[in-house]
């Protein structure tokens, strides 16, 4: 049996195939790191810390490996400011589905509730971003809880927190650890009944449609092959799109703010709609469930139908359903909706998304500021065919959704659920970690990179060949598209130029910063070839910005109210460079 309760621990997280903690060390958290450094690292047999410069980092990090692996993975934080500092990755992590266990130190236990130095309380703080929340108070206790930990992580796919006070930490073990035993994921099968009735649907339609979201991993030949049976063109979320969208000659892109391509047109037009694994959260990008019937399929009932109005419930795993459907519903033969929106869908790829691409336009090759859309393609065209690919929310993540192409291999990670700025770098490293012999990229806005800058040097600690790609525009460009959508002008949202080159350099990467789009497939090539960390700093255009494919009334007249009060304000010549710099997104122009 371990020596302490902290060795323990270590000895219950490396059985069950923890092989690093991201963290930052000191007081009450200071035990535990003794006892990973008496377990002798990784190579030993044992577990590495991660020295990471924020806990946050730390989060994400862990976050990223654990939706990459599908595995355990573990941060720490020490007593008051360092597990709060958990709290932003561990929500992110929590709604992505990740199994992560979280090691809140706390005080020492005579001083809890005292008003003690530092004194928060974790076992209450965290309850919300987990599915399990414990303090442990007896070193009785401690193995049990943290076998209980593990298990809601990895069986519930989420956060766990676990609250050990310092001097807990310290005694002596109690009693054997309980064994960690996990069963295989089982297939959901559906209702029987519920079955028939979608069956009978879908034969009744005359047009079908689906809309398929993360639920669809593992199943994308079966989601193809039944769309092909339906005529039924497939949209596709962005935490969907690296599991549907390759190799799939019915897709028809992406709907809401993020979106391309004709799938707000292909779900509002079918006659019925299945969705597929999903739940997308802006029901204004839905169809009103009045107008066109309904489906949706997912394994978690409490998904089913708290977007839109569904007619056809389906609580089942997608190929469960779909094998399942297969076996009742007959080919639909007429393919003229299928043909109807993937004409469409093509129509609309060459006039929004390939606008900055295409090689008819040689502009974009000389255009200066840099178009964001064009650094994008480049980096997707150079970047390698497995490439771990992570993007900071805002305008990188519409780059990421648009021209980062999924082959099956790739994979794409951002903060798709949570929204929380600053998280590419610090996924980047968890990828790196968990996967070092794999291409890892960081699509960073400057403004999320600024806040997490500090992690540059994490990256540079552990010779990690991170690579790490700035659309540097000084702005915050997707806050600046939501207040134009609202009428506002835009205000506060343009910051300082600043040298990320420059700074990356200092702490050790090998960085370049291109402002002539002629040096941007150089200086990109050398970057991913670079053996070791390495930064391409991309001065882009500020007034670049995402248009979804259906721009709605209200939208044009907040855009106008918008543009007018930049003009009464002095700021004619801000609203034409914007004119010039979005005009090829409007469809027809």
């Amino acid at each position: 049996m371990a020596h302490t309760v902290a060795d323990q621990l270590i000895a219950q997280l490396s059985d069950a195939g923890v092989r690093r903690i991201y963290g930052i060390v000191g007081d009450s958290l200071n035990p535990i790191v003794d006892a990973v450094r008496r377990s002798g690292g990784s190579r030993k047999g044992g577990i590495d810390w991660i020295h990471v410069r924020n806990e946050e980092a730390g989060a994400f990090a862990a976050g990223a490996e654990a939706q990459l692996t599908g595995e355990l993975a573990v941060c720490a934080g020490s007593s008051g400011p360092g597990n709060l500092h958990l709290i932003n990755g561990l929500y992110d992590a929590h709604r992505s589905g990740a199994p992560v266990l979280a090691i809140a130190s706390h005080l020492p236990t005579n001083q809890i509730g005292t008003s003690f130095f530092q004194e928060t309380h974790p076992d209450r703080l965290f309850v919300e971003c987990s599915h399990y929340c414990e303090l442990i108070s007896t070193a009785k206790q401690a193995p049990r809880v943290i076998n209980a930990a593990m298990r809601h992580a990895i069986g519930l796919r989420g956060v766990a927190v676990v609250t050990i006070p310092g001097d807990l930490a310290e005694l002596d073990a109690d009693r054997p650890a309980p064994t960690l035993v996990l069963p295989s994921r089982a297939a959901l099968v559906p209702d029987e009944a519920d079955i028939r009735a979608l069956a009978s649907a879908i034969d009744s339609a005359k047009t079908v449609a689906i809309f398929a979201g993360i639920g669809v991993a593992g199943a994308h030949d079966e989601v193809v092959a039944f769309a092909d049976l339906l005529a039924a063109p497939i949209g596709h979320s962005i935490r969907g799109k690296e599991y549907i969208q390759y190799d799939n000659p019915f897709d028809v892109g992406m709907t809401g703010l993020l979106g391309y391509g004709a799938a707000h047109a292909g779900i509002h037009d079918a006659e019925l709609l299945i969705l597929l694994g999903t739940d997308f959260p802006y029901d204004q990008f839905l169809p009103d469930g009045r107008k066109v019937m309904i489906a949706q399929v997912d394994s978690a009932p409490d998904h089913i139908g708290r977007r839109a109005n569904v007619e056809y419930p389906i609580h089942g795993d997608v190929r469960s359903t779909i094998a399942a459907l297969t076996a009742l519903i007959a080919p639909k033969t007429n393919r003229r909706f299928l043909k109807k929106t993937l004409d469409r869908h093509h129509r609309l790829l060459d006039s929004v998304v390939g606008q900055y691409t295409d090689v008819q336009y040689t502009d974009v090759e000389t255009t200066i500021p840099i178009h964001p859309e064009f650094a994008a393609s480049v980096l997707d065209e150079l970047m390698s065919n497995d490439a771990i690919v992570t993007a900071d929310t805002g305008m990188c993540n519409v780059w990421q959704a648009r021209y980062i192409t999924p082959n099956g291999r790739r994979r794409l990670i951002g903060s798709y659920l949570h929204g929380s700025m600053a998280n590419a770098l610090p996924q980047a490293i968890g990828a790196q970690l968990a996967y070092p012999g794999r291409q890892t990229v960081a699509m960073a806005g400057d403004g999320g990179l600024s806040m997490l800058m500090g992690e540059l040097i994490t990256a540079v600690a552990y010779k990690l060949p991170v690579k790490v790609v700035v659309f540097n525009n000084s702005t915050l460009g997707l806050v600046k598209l939501e207040m134009l959508v609202d009428g506002l002008p835009d205000f506060g949202v343009d910051v300082p130029a600043v040298d990320f080159a420059t700074i990356a350099k200092a702490v050790g990467f090998h960085a370049v910063r291109v402002d002539d789009p002629r040096m941007l497939r150089s200086a990109l090539a050398e970057a991913l070839a670079h053996d070791g960390p390495a930064l391409v700093d991309i001065i882009t255009d500020p007034n670049a910005l995402s248009l979804p494919p259906t721009i709605t009334a209200d939208q044009v007249k907040g855009f106008g109210l918008a543009l007018s009060k930049v003009v009464l304000n002095g700021g004619v010549g801000e609203t034409v460079r914007m004119a010039r710099s979005n005009i090829r997104h409007l469809p027809g122009l």
